[in-house]
């Protein structure tokens, strides 16, 4: 009997320590909106304040920008398009030549479904980056962008 009993200790212990490991309902699904680079946004009413982003960032036809807030010294905000990822890739680098913001580096990964363009604004005091995520259900592109001093 006596090794019975330590054999059950041992099982619960491990259960207890395994079931620890393991996440809540509500932890996993805030972790479902996240996706490489922030938060995925499908849907939502658009923002009625303003975005808080730098002098001459490109306002796109067609970008709702849903929530925006600050983290630190990040402003983050957040939003979606029903436009192509190709297509919003191309318009926010095109966009940022024309506003004379520097694009430090930008990628566009079709077959992920995901694309970043990096910048520096005009006046050189800003940086951050458009995340772009074509991961919504529904069709839409989820857009979060960042804008933080520069070093």
């Amino acid at each position: 009997m006596l090794k019975f009993g330590r054999y059950f200790a041992l099982v619960a212990v491990l259960a207890v320590a395994v079931a620890g490991c393991g996440k809540s309902d509500a932890e996993k699904e805030a972790e479902s909106g996240k996706s490489g680079e922030g938060t995925v946004t499908c849907t939502g009413n658009a923002s009625s304040g303003e975005t808080g982003l730098p002098a001459g960032f490109p306002e796109l036809d067609g970008v709702t920008f849903v929530t925006a807030r600050d983290s630190g010294p990040t402003r983050v905000v957040d939003g979606y398009s029903d436009e192509s990822i190709e297509g919003l890739y191309n318009e926010y680098k095109e966009r940022f030549a024309e506003e004379q913001y520097k694009v430090l580096f930008s990628e566009l990964e079709k077959d992920r479904g995901d694309s970043e363009v990096s910048y520096k604004s005009k006046d050189g005091t800003t940086t951050g980056i458009v995340a772009l995520r074509a991961s919504c259900d529904n069709g839409n592109v989820s857009v979060h962008v960042t804008a933080r001093p520069a070093d």
